[in-house]
């Protein structure tokens, strides 16, 4: 709390955090537009309650924070940044001109921001293509959700390229609100974005609840023991989020006589999920992109076999689902931590890990213990994300535990995130408080003075 009330006490912070809020508030208003030609009412109608494909249509909502149902201009979300960032990442670990590039420093990273953000607009395009046609589909199928004047006017096709215009310019203005946000506000800009649409939805999931337990679709016992569950899996994700593994190191200091000694002990600090909440936010976009293709074959056995086997729920799903999260896992951590470079810097610092000769052995040992914890992170990750899916096959009527599994590590994990942030603009500033006071009454002194007062 008192960090809480520090935000506001100091002006810089203050600035961020409203900075901040505004361009949420922005993204929320932007959901509410809808696209020409749709008819907000049956679309929500139809994305809610169902509908053919409505397992993957209820997932790609989601992650839109609602877009989808009201076919907003920002119904695509933000996913087609994280799809085209998942390329971008695997092309810097095997395009060896990308891995430089990014080894350059500022410069190289921004580059590859840059084709991040041309990967954004391309995959942006394609799924508009594909969300369109599905629309206009709907209206040959007797659901009228856009205006049948629209959708029969040139066999579609102007429609068509107005619903893609719209939607990759709503994804190119998430992204630009992601990218402000994460330079002059606080926390990661496109992590936020995903977060507000997941929490903006929690009071209608409430409400849901609320309404099936009156009409005795759900049993109390069943949402009192979800209560429970949801408190202890938020405790776990700050106890697993914070937890780590710390190496002992000690720093070798070379003493008067020329003899070496052991110097101070410290500690590498290595976390249990260094991925984060990326492997669950990487694996639903991928796990989205087949159904919603599949969606558009409906007339192909093989594509309605895959549409089948990736709806949200069935033990298929659960594998791959659970595959990719573990893979996105140790992938990640192996994009971000370079044990190689750790061993180099530690032996070049006069630092090494006891009983472990410094060098490759150092190397092998952080990497051993990275493979460890890393495993132990997946495990974590994949539990809580499928957890909600599990918790529907054994509860009446499926108790829906929507504040949950992903959306619930998401929230928690940026919400930490983001605090870590913000106590750090904290630090810095009582830091910098502290400096500058001492350095003005030195100044003083030197005067021959009295301490001259600091402001600010």
């Amino acid at each position: 709390m008192n960090s809480l009330v520090k935000v506001f006490q100091v002006a810089e912070i203050r600035k961020r955090v409203v900075f901040t809020l505004a361009l949420l508030a922005v993204y929320r208003i932007g959901v509410f537009v809808t696209a020409p030609g749709v008819d907000r009412e049956l679309m929500r109608e139809y994305v809610t309650q169902g509908g053919q494909g409505g397992g993957f249509l209820g997932l790609f909502n989601m992650f839109s924070g609602g877009a989808l149902e009201n076919f907003s201009v920002f119904a695509l979300g933000i996913m087609p940044y994280i799809t085209a960032s998942i390329i971008i990442q695997l092309l810097v670990g095997v395009v060896p001109s990308l891995e430089r590039m990014q080894k350059e420093g500022g410069k190289g990273r921004d580059k590859i921001n840059q084709y991040t953000r041309y990967g954004t607009m391309l995959i942006a395009t394609v799924q508009a293509v594909l969300l369109s046609r599905y629309v206009l589909s709907l209206v040959v199928k007797g659901t009228g959700v856009v205006n049948p004047e629209w959708a029969s006017y040139g066999s579609g096709i102007p429609y068509t390229g107005l619903v893609i215009v719209t939607l990759t310019a709503g994804t190119a203005f998430l992204m630009w609100l992601g990218e402000r946000i994460t330079e002059r506000g606080v926390g990661n800009g496109i992590s936020l974005i995903i977060t507000a649409g997941i929490v903006a939805r929690l009071p209608q999931a409430l409400i849901q609840l609320y309404t099936g337990m009156n009409e005795g679709l759900y049993q109390v016992y069943e949402i009192v023991g979800l209560g429970i569950l949801m408190l202890f899996v938020i405790f776990a994700i700050v106890f697993i989020e914070r937890g780590q593994r710390r190496l002992p190191i000690h720093s070798a200091r070379r003493s008067a006589d020329g003899k070496q000694t052991i110097g101070q002990a410290s500690h590498l600090p290595l976390k249990v999920n260094t991925a984060g909440v990326i492997p669950p936010i990487f694996a639903s976009s991928l796990m989205m992109f087949p159904a919603t293709a599949a969606s558009f074959f409906s007339g192909s056995s093989i594509m309605a076999s895959i549409q089948n086997a990736l709806t949200p729920g069935t033990w298929s799903y659960l594998v791959v689902y659970s595959a990719l999260i573990v893979f996105f896992a140790f992938f990640y951590t192996a994009m971000t931590v370079n044990h190689v470079d750790m061993a180099d810097n530690l032996k070049r610092s006069g630092g090494f890990v006891p009983g472990i000769r410094p060098g490759k052995a150092t190397a092998d040992y952080i990497e051993y213990v990275l493979t460890r914890i890393t495993t132990a992170g997946a495990i974590y990750l994949t539990i809580i994300c499928i957890l909600p899916l599990l918790v529907g096959q054994f509860t009446s009527n499926q108790v829906p535990f929507y504040f949950g599994g992903t959306g619930l590590l998401i929230a928690v994990g940026v919400a930490l995130d983001t605090v870590s942030q913000i106590e750090g603009y904290l630090i810095e500033h009582d830091y910098d408080g502290f400096v500058g006071d001492r350095s003005m009454r030195i100044k003083g002194r030197a005067k021959g003075g009295q301490p001259m007062p600091v402001i600010g």
